[in-house]
């Protein structure tokens, strides 16, 4: 089993946080004699060794989590790097093992010493103009003390650190003639349609959240500039003026700068589930062929999300330029072990709960594509959320079928689409028939979301629209 990895190798426990003082870093109380400062430039081989010592990383550490900075001022930096989940990298089993001793080897948690929640939501180590830090972000200067609670080893401050910030990236660009993109909404719904109706079941708890919800989603998707864009974690309320799918658009066409986009009405749902997936599509840059297809039954009757499945042809000056393709909108069932049984269980491999739901999703899904649904022949892509990183089973199955990940082999930054419990990945994928992958001439992941903290930018802004981030491919279809 091969592992791509070129990590250190030693034994960093993860930490929690216990009580304490806010540590006094001021000048009244005085440094710690040089002698007293061990200075590291890697992990240690065993911190229980640094017990209650006075501790100076040399070495630059990478923010990969701020998911508990709000609620009690601690990060998850890490050496040598970002933090990314095991079966992103290596397949369930001994390789996703391996790529976890190596995350714990490498990771540090960063304390303020503090019960109460920090103000502003971060911790007084963070200067004032880096409260809002991007993950990926470099932090040197990193000094505390080394101490141990029942979950694990933390380093509690004792002095500011200074920070480099992520950048944020601007909208990506991909060559190719037309584009497909996908994104989780992070549940849209929008009560009655009417601005009454909340708080809404998963979604926003006001008009005012509704509104500053779909400000964001507006400012991502018009600057994917796709001509199809799938959708997830749309309320399941019908197609008529007053639903989720409906007033998004509207609110696409009224904030522009394109005005012509429009919805795939699938008449009913798909599925029963209180959310579903959608399909958006520039009626001026392409035209549905046919009518749109789902898949019931099976693991999609009460798990995963029934997949919609949409032909289309894509246009020129209001003519067919190309040959029709279709665009497969899918999400699959999440990774909570709530009601998991049997099979279903953590299998202890990485994966989580309902690997086997999702497996059985995506086989099912192959063999109805085999049967041709929609009139878009062979040149098909799956799209959307799959809750399965890049080396998990319904990934592969698509994969050992001949369907191509455009992501699979692509730097760090292609890597990820989400980051949970400090470790980054992709959920999100865009699986491309033998056909459609011939036409491939890029793709690229926006983090617009993955790396913001939340509450994030203003709204109005792109930046953590969501807790997914976008990703968008660009096909050669036109001139045929």
């Amino acid at each position: 089993m091969s592992v791509r990895l070129a990590l250190p190798l030693c034994l960093l426990l993860a930490a929690c946080r216990s009580g304490g003082p806010v540590p006094d870093a001021s000048p009244a109380r005085g440094p710690a004699a040089a002698d007293d400062v061990v200075s590291l430039s890697a992990p240690p081989a065993d911190w229980a060794s640094l017990a209650g010592r006075h501790v100076r990383i040399d070495a630059p550490l990478t923010l990969s989590g701020h998911h508990r900075m709000a609620r009690d001022g601690t990060l998850v930096a890490s050496f040598d790097g970002r933090l990314f989940t095991p079966t992103e990298i290596a397949r369930p089993g001994d390789g996703a093992a391996t790529v976890a001793a190596h995350n714990r080897a490498r990771r540090v948690v960063l304390d303020d010493g503090r019960e109460d929640p920090p103000e502003a939501g971060a911790p007084w180590y963070l200067p004032e103009h880096a409260r809002a830090l991007r993950t990926g972000s470099a932090l040197t200067g990193v000094t505390g003390i080394v101490e141990h609670t029942g979950d694990g080893w933390r380093l509690r401050a004792t002095a500011p650190v200074s920070v480099a910030p992520a950048p944020r990236p601007a909208p990506p660009q991909v060559d190719g003639d037309l584009r497909i993109a996908a994104f989780n909404l992070q549940n849209l719904f929008n009560g009655d349609g009417r601005g009454g109706g909340f708080p809404t079941p998963r979604g926003a708890k006001t008009p005012a959240d509704l509104d500053r919800q779909v400000a964001g989603l507006v400012a991502t998707i018009a600057a994917l500039d796709a001509d199809v864009a799938a959708l997830m974690e749309l309320e399941n309320d019908g197609y008529d003026a007053r639903s989720s799918i409906a007033q998004l658009v509207d609110a696409l066409n009224a904030a522009g700068p394109a005005r012509d986009w429009r919805f795939v009405d699938a008449g009913h749902g798909p599925g029963d589930n209180p959310i579903r997936v959608g399909l958006l599509y520039r009626s001026a840059r392409v035209r549905p062929e046919g009518a749109p297809a789902i898949l019931e039954g099976g693991p999609f009757v009460a798990h995963s999300r029934v997949p919609l499945a949409q032909a289309f042809v894509p246009l020129r000056d209001g003519r067919v330029a190309g040959p029709a393709f279709s665009v497969v909108a899918v999400h699959l069932k999440s990774k909570g072990c709530g009601g998991a049984e049997g099979a279903d269980r953590d299998q202890g491999d990485g994966q989580a709960c309902w690997n086997a739901t999702r497996t059985e999703s995506a086989r099912r899904l192959l063999a109805w594509l085999a049967t041709r649904p929609t009139p878009g022949g062979d040149r098909i892509a799956v799209v959307g959320d799959f809750n399965a990183y890049a080396m998990e089973d319904p990934v592969r199955a698509f994969v050992a079928a001949g369907w191509r990940d455009p992501f699979d082999g692509g730097d760090a930054d292609a890597r990820y689409s989400f980051v949970f419990d400090g470790q980054a990945g992709r959920l999100d994928h865009l699986l491309l028939s033998p056909a459609l992958a011939a036409r491939l001439q890029g793709a690229a992941k926006w983090h617009s979301n993955a790396d913001e903290p939340d509450p994030g930018a203003p709204p109005g802004t792109p930046w953590r629209s969501s807790d997914h981030d976008p990703l968008v491919v660009g096909l050669r279809l036109r001139g045929e």
